[in-house]
């Protein structure tokens, strides 16, 4: 007697395009405690979409977001000038 396996490769592709499409919310806490004590807390909060769908949405992060940008090595070495010269005004003040 030998198993057979069928595969539909379009189910995975019109749930993943559905998913892309309509878009899908994931939202949960995780909380460590110990002995009543919290010890750590995560937030998710998780929006699964296509892009053309987020912007339907209102979502557009990555367009701001200095860590997505050509320009981020620039901007961290910029911001770390930025730091010591404040420091340095604020020593002579």
């Amino acid at each position: 007697m030998t198993m057979q396996h069928t595969v539909n490769g379009s189910g995975l592709a019109d749930v993943l395009e559905r998913i892309l499409d309509k878009g899908i919310v994931i939202a949960g806490d995780v909380a460590v405690s110990l002995v009543g004590v919290e010890l750590l807390t995560v937030r998710i909060r998780l929006v699964v979409c296509s892009v053309d769908r987020a912007l339907e949405l209102g979502i557009r992060w990555w367009e701001t977001d200095p860590m997505l940008s050509a320009d981020a090595a620039r901007l961290r070495t910029e911001n770390a000038t930025l730091m010591q010269r404040l420091a340095q005004l604020e020593a002579r003040a």
